[in-house]
C-alpha cells in the first residue's frame, strides 16, 4: 500500500520556498505520493477555508516534478468542470510525460458555489459536467500519437452515492475524503454493489485521511481515520490495508489557514509516521540531510 501526503498549495504561509521544502521533506521521508488541491477563483467561500495565495496545480506540479526524482505527483482533487476537458487532457498528458510517468489525476465535482459563478459554470450541473469531462478526457487519451501512450490513473473523489457510482463508471480508483474507518468499511461494500449492478470492475480504494497526531488516544464513534496516537494511526492504516486500499493520502492541514505558516509541526508528524512505516535499517532522511 502506497502512502502519500496532501501538501498545502495555498495559505498565508505558502510560497515557492515552502513548497520546495514540502517536496524535499515528503520525498526525503520516503513517502510515495505528493498531491495538491485545486481552486482557480479565490472567492469568499473558498478563501474562508483555503485563502490566497493559491498555486494552480498543473503549474505547481510541473515545477515540483523538476525538484523531485521518484515520488508520484497528483491532484486531490482537480475540479473537472473548471477547465475544458481537452485542456485538462493535454496538460495532464504533458505533465505525466515530462515528469517521467509520475502523475495521478484525482478529479472531483467541486463545492464552492461562488467560484462556479465567477467562472460562469452552472453549479447545479457540476455532476453531469464532471461525467462528460471524464469521458472526453479518456476519449482524447486514446489518440496516443497526440497525447502519448503512458497510462494516467484517474482517481474519482466524492463521498456521496453519486461519487461512488462515478468512480465505478469512470475511475481507476475511488478517492473518499476524511472518512472514519467504520464508514469506509460500509461504503466499500456499497462500492462493490454498484460495480456489480453495472457489471464493471470494482475501482481501487485510495482514501485521503486526516493526520492528527495526539499524545492521548482519541475515542468516540466520530474519530476520523488518521486521528489519534501513533498506535491508533498505524492501526488505521492496517485496517485500510485489510479493506484493500492500494494508496492512502495523509492530510496534515487542520483547516486553520495560519497553520500553513508553521509547517514544521506537520513535518514532525509525518516523520513520526514514516519512522513507524520504514524498517529500522532504513531511517527516513530529513530535509537537512538532503541539503
Amino acid at each position: 500500500m502506497k502512502i502519500g501526503v496532501n501538501v498545502p498549495n495555498f495559505g498565508p504561509g505558502t510560497d515557492p520556498g515552502v513548497l520546495r521544502s514540502w517536496a524535499q521533506t515528503v520525498e526525503g521521508l520516503g513517502f510515495d505520493l505528493l498531491m495538491i488541491s485545486d481552486h482557480i477563483a479565490i472567492t469568499p467561500d473558498v478563501a474562508e477555508r483555503y485563502p490566497a495565495p493559491f498555486y494552480e496545480p498543473f503549474t505547481t506540479l510541473s515545477w515540483l516534478a523538476g525538484l523531485t526524482t521518484r515520488i508520484q505527483l497528483g491532484t486531490t482533487v482537480l475540479i473537472a468542470p473548471y477547465r475544458h476537458p481537452l485542456l485538462t487532457a493535454r496538460m495532464a498528458a504533458n505533465l505525466n510525460e515530462l515528469s517521467g510517468d509520475r502523475l495521478i489525476l484525482g478529479v472531483g465535482v467541486g463545492w464552492a458555489r461562488q467560484e462556479f459563478t465567477a467562472l460562469d459554470i452552472p453549479f447545479s450541473q457540476r455532476g453531469q459536467l464532471t461525467d462528460g469531462h471524464l469521458r472526453d478526457i479518456r476519449a482524447a487519451w486514446k489518440d496516443t500519437a497526440s497525447y502519448g501512450d503512458r497510462r494516467i490513473p484517474v482517481w474519482v473523489g466524492g463521498n456521496s452515492d453519486a461519487g461512488l457510482r462515478r468512480a465505478v463508471r469512470l475511475g481507476d480508483a475511488w478517492h473518499p475524503l476524511h472518512p472514519t474507518v467504520p464508514w469506509l468499511r460500509e461504503a466499500a461494500g456499497r462500492l462493490e454493489t454498484y460495480a456489480d449492478e453495472q457489471h464493471l470492475p470494482v475501482p481501487a480504494l485510495a482514501p485521503r485521511i486526516a493526520l492528527r497526531l495526539t499524545k492521548e488516544p482519541v475515542d468516540g464513534a466520530g474519530r476520523l481515520a488518521g486521528e489519534g496516537t501513533i498506535d491508533q494511526i498505524m492501526d488505521d492504516l492496517d485496517q485500510l490495508r485489510l479493506l484493500g486500499a492500494k494508496s492512502v493520502v495523509l492530510d496534515t492541514y487542520p483547516g486553520e489557514p495560519h497553520a500553513t505558516c508553521h509547517p514544521q509541526a506537520a513535518w514532525q508528524a509525518l516523520a513520526t509516521v514514516a519512522a513507524h512505516l520504514l524498517p529500522p535499517s532504513t531511517p527516513p532522511r530529513t530535509t537537512t540531510e538532503q541539503s
